[in-house]
């Protein structure tokens, strides 16, 4: 696990300043403590790399190239199936210098080009250098477990780990995306190709982008997507044994390193099956790491301590409390965009615990994806069942303008909340599913941007993104709201929550049932399988029986969350105020305070309940504060021109 970044300059005799590209590598030296590395001896090409060593500790330093250095890569990740690569390449004639994973992208780019990445199973951001045909190859994996950005114009590409290294470049314009901004706000993170900087971009998943450096011409390809059709010639019985098998097999394959692996324990159903498997193969007794709260109603650490009994794991356990809130200006720092996701903060503390102990640990991320988890399924189900006996006439004229009209009762339990009800019902399956992911609905936002943000918007929707995702399903609903966490949820918000905080302590997380070859598995097991009478994630459950007790199994999901509201009201109250509402703040220049104000009242004073809203503007405010303020110091630019940026980077009244 490592960082990556570099330069790519457009004129072939471009100087590359090695004092930039350290600072760079710098910027993102929390990837990987254990070894940095340069490659500048092409003219108007740098890459640079840091290491965190768990594979071929001694002799796996980056920038690594093929046998006459015509090729060289920069590789953040693990392939898992690298042995069986190498193998394979060695028998074509490729002779190789190291025993790490990196070295297979390398013969594998001799023989298929761009195409390498369809070989590939496992966790990867790369950029390779191709010396004769002066062509720059970026690639990310295919569900976007490891993130690439890039900033490219007309005269130079830049790329990182982090957008933070591209910002420690200088020279990178901070002008706010207000696309973006509108898509924190609805989702709480920013979705896609887009991030908070107009300038900056990232590399999807399943996604290579190669620039030639002669013509100056780029070509974007994804190269993977889930696909297949649902396997009906399967007994309940056989696809029990298969999903269990694949789950064994998906651990087994994720173990492999050469130092010691742990295992994220939250004490739900996914993190104590990967520890089951884990430990139930292995010979060693597993460490296990759990985060708990003071507060008992979110708080699941009796549980994983069940499960540590079970298998006799090493078993290390820490509280969190609101004086966690001090985390917030390393989740600014290390996470470089607003990011709302509060379990990131308890995210970021078991992986400082965790690290303490072991470099690599496997997490249960992903399952609800794969197998229909989350209780959101269920509900938005049940709402397309009752959608179908409603005419069509009733759900365009009648139902839209009564849920409209309808009063917002966030207090009360979501099946009697009739105003969100009543607009799902009203749309489309699609439409609806992305109504229900919106943290911060349409009509709010529009009240919370001010006007100028809201005239550069025009009639931008994030809700499209999730529809176009969601794809044509009309006789599975299930499968269109995978398809949309998968595409958009899943590596915009849990994988990049946990390699963030991850990172940030220089741990390895690895989740197996993020593994593509999982993924494809689980994509043809039939949706009635996956929800069944209400019941989430049925056939996986049943499958974990060979591993888990059924208390544990079948016990009500509680989820990775944090008591937000409460602290809102209590210990974060002087905080929010003094981020956000504080005179002269430049929240103000993108919101509309009063809106906010009011909002934050209503919480305070329970007349409503707005706490993920408020979260995610305290989050802003926060993130504003460090990255256009003129006091921010998370690059290397001159203050005069980090304070010229900053007001470059400010939306300007039109």
């Amino acid at each position: 696990m490592c960082g990556i970044a570099g330069v790519l300059f457009r004129d072939h005799n471009a100087p590359v300043s090695p004092s930039r590209l350290k600072q760079m590598s710098d910027a993102i030296a929390h990837r990987g403590p254990d070894a940095e590395g340069f490659f500048t001896e092409d003219p108007g090409i740098g890459l640079a790399h840091r290491r965190l060593s768990i594979i071929d500790l001694g002799g796996g330093d980056q920038p690594l190239g093929n046998e006459d250095n015509s090729l060289q890569v920069v590789f953040n990740g693990e392939i898992y199936n690298y042995q069986e690569l190498r193998k394979q390449l060695e028998e074509q004639g490729h002779r190789f210098r190291t025993n790490s994973d990196t070295e297979t992208l390398v013969h594998l780019y001799e023989e298929y080009g761009r195409d390498l990445v369809n070989h590939l199973r496992g966790m990867f951001a790369f950029a390779l250098w191709d010396r004769a045909a002066r062509t720059l190859l970026l690639a990310r994996d295919h569900l976007g477990q490891k993130p690439l950005y890039y900033a490219l114009d007309r005269d130079r590409l830049l790329f990182g780990s982090e957008i933070k290294a591209i910002l420690a470049y200088g020279e990178v314009s901070r002008d706010i995306d207000p696309q973006a901004l509108e898509d924190y706000l609805a989702f709480g993170f920013i979705p896609g190709r887009k991030s908070i900087f107009s300038s900056i971009r990232k590399l999807e998943p399943a996604t290579t982008l190669m620039v030639k450096n002669d013509s100056w011409k780029t070509s974007e390809v994804r190269y993977w997507a889930l696909k297949g059709e649902v396997c009906d010639n399967r007994t309940e019985t056989e696809w029990r044994a298969t999903v269990a098998e694949t789950l064994s097999e998906s651990v087994e394959t994720h173990r492999i390193a050469d130092v010691p692996v742990g295992s994220f324990l939250s004490g739900g159903l996914d993190s104590s099956a990967v520890t089951g498997v884990l430990a139930t193969n292995g010979a060693e007794p597993v460490q296990t790491f759990s985060i708990g709260f003071q507060e008992r109603k979110y708080s699941e650490l009796e549980h994983a301590q069940v499960v540590a009994d079970r298998f006799n794991t090493q078993h290390t356990e820490a509280i969190v409390t609101a004086d966690a809130i001090e985390s917030l200006s390393a989740l600014t720092k290390f996470y470089d965009e607003p990011f709302a996701d509060a379990s990131a903060i308890p995210t970021m503390r078991v992986a400082e615990l965790a690290s303490a102990e072991v470099k690599v640990v496997l997490s249960g991320d992903g399952g609800d994806e794969a197998f229909g988890g989350y209780a959101r399924y269920a509900h938005d189900l049940q709402e397309d069942f009752i959608r179908h006996w409603i005419p069509k006439w009733v759900q365009k004229i009648f139902l839209g303008p009564v849920a409209g009209a309808w009063p917002k009762a966030d207090w009360l339990p979501r099946p009697l909340r009739l105003k969100s009800v009543l607009t799902n019902l009203s749309l489309s399956p699609a439409a609806a599913y992305a109504n229900t992911l919106c943290l911060c609905r349409s009509k709010l936002r529009k009240r919370l941007l001010s006007s100028n943000v809201r005239e550069r918007l025009a009639d931008y929707a994030p809700e499209q993104q999730v529809i176009d995702a969601f794809g044509e399903h009309p006789d599975d609903p299930l499968r269109g709201m995978l398809a949309a966490d998968i595409r958009i949820t899943l590596p915009d918000d849990f994988l990049t929550k946990v390699d963030r905080a991850s990172m940030a302590h220089s741990l390895e997380v690895r989740p197996p049932m993020v593994d593509h070859q999982f993924m494809d598995l689980a994509w043809s097991v039939p949706s009635a399988l996956k929800i069944r009478r209400g019941e989430t994630k049925w056939i996986f459950k049943k499958a974990s029986e060979k591993w888990l007790p059924t208390d544990i199994i079948y016990r009500k999901k509680q989820g990775f969350e944090i008591p937000i509201d409460a602290w809102l009201r209590g210990p974060l109250r002087p905080f929010f105020e003094q981020t956000v509402l504080d005179d002269g703040n430049i929240l103000s220049e993108y919101l509309n305070l009063a809106t906010v104000r009011t909002l934050f009242q209503q919480h305070c004073n329970r007349s409503g309940r707005h706490g993920n809203v408020l979260w995610s503007i305290l989050v802003l405010g926060a993130w504003m504060n460090h990255y256009l303020s003129e006091n921010d110091s998370s690059t290397s630019i001159p203050v005069a021109e980090q304070t010229a940026k900053a007001q470059a980077g400010r939306i300007k009244e039109p």
